[in-house]
Parts: structure tokens; sequence; C-alpha cells
């Protein structure tokens, strides 16, 4: 009888049960596609990832990651986590970085020795841009509470998402997706994920608030979404909000729903490219097999 071992992790966790948890499998590269399907729909996490082989290949670890509905090319907490756990229980923490071979491509994720693990995204594209109005009515807000001084656009930088501006905390915090008008729009759009942001925060010693509705891939709401902190680190630096060229921020999320998370975000322009690193802690939680 197969065992694959397996570890859950919080991840943008600064301590246990915060952040968002991640399971990671091991030695998966026997299972089929439906197999490990089957896996994250039983975990039920925002997502599960599988490592197919304990050896190397081309520089990097071959990893595929699922959302409880279907496999997705990148996510961000995900790539995170899953370096976190090859360079502790693969390579017994005998490493300074580890490179993740994805559907987007190669992801590096390198590890400081303040604990946090820096993953480097890839250059960030900026989609259509929608009608402030349209967002405002799935979200439940009025158009008033949307900041009209920057567009509602979609960003990717691997995995697309809305990016929504308000003006406030109070926004933030009445957000709630009407899903018949959710399915609507996605039915015309490349981004499935919406991200709204704030520049007021729950911590006072944050820079931005974040929450991030998922439903398409089967998580209505993320409590750290490090794809999606990603692609607004693109907007930010795109679009000055904070009136540079380069940022070094805090955002926060997941407070919403009980589960605290913090992501650094790393963004500078040089030309007409956007380099983006995000950052965060993980902790290990459980770790066993399965059967």
């Amino acid at each position: 009888m197969k065992r694959l071992p397996f570890y859950f992790a919080d991840v943008f966790a600064e301590k246990k049960y915060a952040g968002n948890p991640l399971a990671v499998f091991r030695g998966a590269g026997e299972l089929s596609s439906t197999e490990m399907q089957c896996i994250a729909r039983e975990i039920n996490f925002s997502e599960t990832t599988f490592i197919l082989s304990d050896q190397p290949f081309d520089g990097g670890f071959d990893v595929r990651i699922f959302t409880p509905k279907e496999e997705v090319p990148f996510a961000g907490h995900p790539t995170i986590g899953t370096a976190y756990i090859i360079c502790n229980e693969v390579l017994q923490g005998k490493a300074e970085k580890v490179v993740l071979n994805l559907k987007v491509g190669q992801i590096p994720v390198t590890f400081s020795q303040d604990g946090y693990a820096w993953m480097k995204q890839i250059q960030p594209t900026f989609g259509q841009q929608h009608r402030s109005d349209l967002l405002a009515n799935i979200l439940g807000l009025d158009t008033s509470e949307i900041d009209g001084h920057f567009p509602v656009e979609e960003v990717s930088t691997g995995l697309p998402f809305i990016i929504v501006p308000l003006k406030n905390i109070a926004g933030l915090k009445k957000a709630k997706i009407d899903k018949e008008k959710y399915v609507d729009l996605i039915k015309n759009t490349v981004a499935k994920g919406i991200l709204v942001f704030s520049p007021e925060t729950h911590e006072p010693g944050n820079d931005i608030s974040v929450r991030v509705f998922v439903d398409y891939y089967g998580v209505p709401e993320d409590p750290a979404t490090g794809s999606g902190n990603g692609c607004l680190a693109g907007y930010l630096i795109k679009h000055r909000y904070f009136e540079q060229e380069s940022i070094d921020i805090r955002s926060e999320q997941g407070y919403e729903i009980g589960r605290p998370s913090l992501l650094l975000l790393r963004a500078a322009q040089r030309d007409a490219s956007i380099n983006i690193s995000v950052g965060g802690k993980c902790v290990l939680v459980a770790q066993g097999e399965f059967i």
C-alpha cells in the first residue's frame, strides 16, 4: 500500500493558525492529474501542491498546484510554502535558494536570516480596465467608495486578478461578492479573481489592507494571496500609487475571515520592466501520510 508523505504549513503567517494554510505532498510523481485533483478537493485548502520528486530537474523541483476545483499555473502562497518544505524537509535546511518548476516557468524563492522567504515573480502584464460602477455593484459597494483616481484593472504575474482600489477600510470591510453578478463578469474576463485594497489598515505598522475573492477556483475568500499581492505591487508601481517608482511595504490580508496574514511587497521600475518580489514567513503545523 503506497503511503504519500504530506505537510501542513501556514504561509504568510507570523505564528501558527494564521496566514494561509497549505498542504504539500512529496513523491507525487506517480499520481495522475485526477488523483491530485481528488486529494486537493479532499484537503479543501485554497491550494494543495505536489512535489513530483525529491530530485531536482533542470535546476529546480517539479511542482504542480491545485485548488479544490482545478490546477493553476502559479500561485503565491503555494510557491513560498512548497519552497519552505523543500528547503527544510527535503534539503534539511541546507539551501539559501530553492527554484520551483511551475507551469508558468521557473520561480526562485530565497530565504533570509530573519526567517522570511522571498519569491521573485515574473514581469506583470496589464489587461483590460473595467467600469468602477460595475465592480461596485458586484462588491455590494457604492461607486463613491471606489477610489476614482486609479483604474479598476486586470493585472497578471502568472495568475491574473482584477485590482479594485478603495478609499478606506470601511469599504474594504463592507465588500461582499454577489455571486450571480460575479459569474456574469468573469464570463468575459481573463482574470477570475478580484482583489480589493485600502490605504487604511487594521494594524498601524502596515501600509495597505487587502481582500481577495476567487470563487471561480472554489475559494470564496482567500486569507493570503501572494500572486494577487504581486499583481497589486505591479499596479501600485505602474500608477505611482505611492508617488514613487519603487516600494517596500507591508500588506495585510485575512483579517475579515479570522486568518490575519502579513505579506511584504518589494517592487521597482527599471525602464520598461517592473521587478516584483513578495515575502513572508511559514510555520509548519502538521505532517503525516496519506494512504
